[in-house]
């Protein structure tokens, strides 16, 4: 009998990929695997897990250095700033008898990308991606691909793999990561790596720390809210809710199936969406620091140059939007001092959505939280890429993510690697009001402003004291742009392509890059109110 089970606990470990020796103690996180990418002229940090007391070695490119795992097993070691190098080398970890080793390891830039749908979009539904996906035979580019994971408590790490750039694995890449990166790795000759952290439709607060929101009035208000939903949540009335939901849902389909099969396909009714289960609060992606505890936190420590970031879809409420540069802004300062480092962090503005609009003073959501990210903007080390003219007016998910891509891309060529390049379309800059015309200054205007099309500038409003928008009369002078209507004799306030998708707005600098939504005044909009 004691034979038979002895064999029977054999099988099950053996199904599990153990044996009946001491499991292997020498652990590393996930983003130390093979075909990863170390920050060049950095102290790369390696760190993992291994019996407390015990001495770990760490071997990389000729460099031997020890440590020691604590108490808890934890250990960290720093390797001395390393070459960019694009000929693959073994990192070696090695603790008592056991040893790791990850093959295939290039030194270059590392750059992290998250955000939420817009960033997660892959290569394969973007625009021409079948040309682009046949060519893209680049072993110098890597993407850490990171698992949705949301979580109650911060993470030590988190499942994913590094993946090299081959047309078999680019299609499910981030697209706009994928662009940024081929255009850094083609203009610096050097590897590059892309940590890929990003669930769609998710607030800048799901991607927060809990002590971050907890030092801002807004976030405190808002964990309180998410500490009394967690309070009074319920498992059992849940999964009862949603049984009962089920269930009828069940029925309907039912229902719905068995009348489309006597109707024409194109007047069959589309079925009901499954429902789904509630979420405890502390797990649900959508609440405040979900998201940093469980695809944040696992990272923290990771050698990098920079962060890229496309979001703010999931912002454009009526709550959310007025605030989200004061949220935003304590994100990107939240990260920066978890890495100790100040680094540069790039991001994408909205782009046009929706209707356009055809009569001025219209406000909303979606040009608020554009005017808000372009605000970031007085945040050290930020830069952002206007993408105002390749947006879609029924999706939401613009389709041309190259122009997005290499937008970002060119404020890390200028900031990070010395190229002599325009980063940015024209941003505001100051306004003068002179008797019946207003007179707006831009910076990044590289050799001039002008009209993209041709035409007359279009989407500039004015005001008087009564804030009743105008459209005005605007003209290129001096590399400044005058602005007048003949219905605002003493203007006091201009913005421009203030709408969810502001079409005409046609004012660009000499490398054809547009210029970002603005606004002088600082009244408050109608759903502010």
């Amino acid at each position: 009998m004691f034979i038979r089970l002895l064999m029977f606990v054999a099988m099950v470990l053996a199904a599990t990929g153990q044996t009946v020796q001491a499991q292997q103690t020498l652990k590393l996180p996930s983003c130390f695997s093979d075909h990863m990418v170390l920050q060049q002229q950095q102290h790369a940090k390696i760190w993992g897990w291994a019996e407390a007391g015990k001495i770990v070695n760490v071997g990389f490119s000729g460099h031997s250095i020890n440590a020691v795992a604590d108490d808890k097993g934890y250990w960290s070691a720093l390797l001395p700033k390393l070459a960019a190098n694009a000929v693959p080398s073994k990192l070696n970890i090695s603790c008592g008898g056991e040893e790791v080793v990850i093959e295939d390891v290039l030194v270059g830039e590392v750059w992290f990308a998250s955000g939420q749908s817009n960033m997660a979009w892959n290569l394969r539904n973007t625009t021409d991606s079948a040309t682009e996906i046949a060519s893209a035979d680049m072993p110098g580019l890597r993407m850490f691909l990171a698992a949705p994971t949301p979580a109650k408590e911060p993470q030590t790490d988190i499942q994913g793999a590094w993946n090299v750039c081959t047309p078999e694995n680019v299609p499910l890449f981030s697209a706009t990561a994928y662009y940024f990166a081929k255009k850094i790795h083609q203009e610096t000759g050097v590897p590059v790596g892309v940590i890929k952290s990003v669930i769609g439709g998710k607030r800048c607060e799901c991607y927060c720390s809990r002590e971050a929101m907890m030092s801002n009035e807004n976030g405190k208000e808002m964990i309180a809210q998410l500490d009394a939903q967690s309070s009074a949540y319920d498992p059992e009335a849940a999964q009862q809710k949603y049984e009962k939901s089920l269930k009828a849902w069940q029925a309907k389909t039912e229902k719905l199936q068995n009348a489309n099969r006597e109707l024409p396909k194109e007047k069959r009714k589309r079925m009901p969406r499954k429902p789904q289960k509630q979420q405890p609060p502390m797990m649900n992606p959508g609440n405040p620091t979900v998201l940093y505890n469980g695809m944040i936190h696992p990272f923290i420590g990771y050698n990098m140059r920079g962060a890229i970031w496309y979001q703010g879809e999931s912002n454009a409420r009526a709550n959310l939007a007025p605030i989200y540069q004061e949220m935003f802004t304590l994100m990107i300062q939240d990260w920066r001092t978890r890495w100790n480092q100040d680094f540069p962090f790039y991001f994408v503005q909205l782009a046009n959505f929706r209707k356009a609009t055809t009569e001025p003073g219209v406000d909303n959501e979606w040009p608020t939280i554009q005017n808000q990210q372009r605000l970031t903007l007085d945040f050290p080390y930020t830069g952002m890429a206007t993408i105002n003219d390749i947006g879609e007016e029924s999706d939401i998910h613009p389709k041309n993510k190259k122009d997005v891509g290499e937008r970002l891309a060119r404020w890390a060529l200028k900031n990070e690697y010395g190229k002599d390049v325009v980063v940015s379309g024209p941003l505001y800059e100051a306004v003068t009001f002179d008797n019946q015309k207003a007179v707006v200054e831009f910076k990044h205007i590289a050799d001039g402003l002008k009209s993209r099309d041709g035409e007359a500038l279009k989407r500039f409003e004015i005001a008087g004291e009564d804030r009743k928008w105008h459209w005005a009369q605007a003209e290129i002078a001096n590399n400044q742009v005058v602005v007048t209507c003949k219905d605002v004799p003493r203007p006091v306030a201009v913005r421009y392509a203030w709408a969810s998708n502001p079409t005409g707005a046609n004012l660009v600098n000499s490398e054809g890059l547009p210029a970002s939504i603005f606004r002088t005044d600082q009244w408050k909009a109608s759903f502010e109110e």
